[in-house]
């Protein structure tokens, strides 16, 4: 990596894990996460599962083997970037204990999951793409909430309750967690 790219004083690199299922809010919360902390003056880099579907792991399926590989790259991505003295945001649904753990190991240091908890019938009503529907429909094999498995976290460093709060009330106790666990020093203000 390139050294002349230096940790911002106030900050100390990091991963930010927000996992939970489809439409929970993992995206949105990690947006207005980047945003709160860029406004502090703080370095982010903002990974989002689908988008890296998209492109670094576009050769990947949906069977569990090809799951773990999108994660372990992401988790290795998540690595270098903290070499940069930046705080990653990653939002993956990552829905396997086993795969989660993975994660943090291969994340390194001033690794924090947080767990985006939504009830299913809140997020199939926010799925704007319809996802949930063709998997009650049998047209996406594998779906996860329907027809293959969430567990919840064992013990993750924070609970949003996205479904009775707001997206900025969800950042906001990211940012305050952060601050409080000396990973950035700037208190939150929101």
């Amino acid at each position: 990596m390139d050294d002349s790219f230096r940790p911002a004083p106030a900050q100390r690199a990091g991963v930010v894990w927000l996992s939970g299922l489809s439409g929970a809010g993992k995206t949105t919360v990690s947006i207005q996460l980047s945003r709160m902390l860029a406004e502090a003056g703080l370095r982010t880099v903002l990974l989002d599962g689908d988008q890296l579907r998209q492109g670094l792991c576009k050769d990947l399926g949906y069977s569990a083997s090809d799951r773990r590989e999108n994660l372990r790259r992401a988790a290795e991505v998540c690595r270098l970037f903290t070499e940069t003295g930046a705080i990653i945001i990653a939002a993956f649904v990552s829905p396997l204990q086993a795969d989660r753990d993975m994660v943090r190991e291969l994340a390194g240091e001033n690794f924090f999951e947080v767990y985006c908890n939504a009830p299913l019938e809140v997020c199939e009503a926010r799925d704007v793409k319809g996802l949930y529907a063709l998997a009650r429909q049998g047209r996406i094999p594998d779906f996860t909430g329907i027809s293959a498995p969430y567990e919840v976290p064992r013990a993750p460093d924070l609970v949003l309750d996205t479904a009775r709060q707001t997206v900025r009330q969800c950042a906001a106790q990211i940012f305050k967690l952060l601050h409080q666990r000396r990973l950035i020093s700037v208190p939150c203000l929101n």
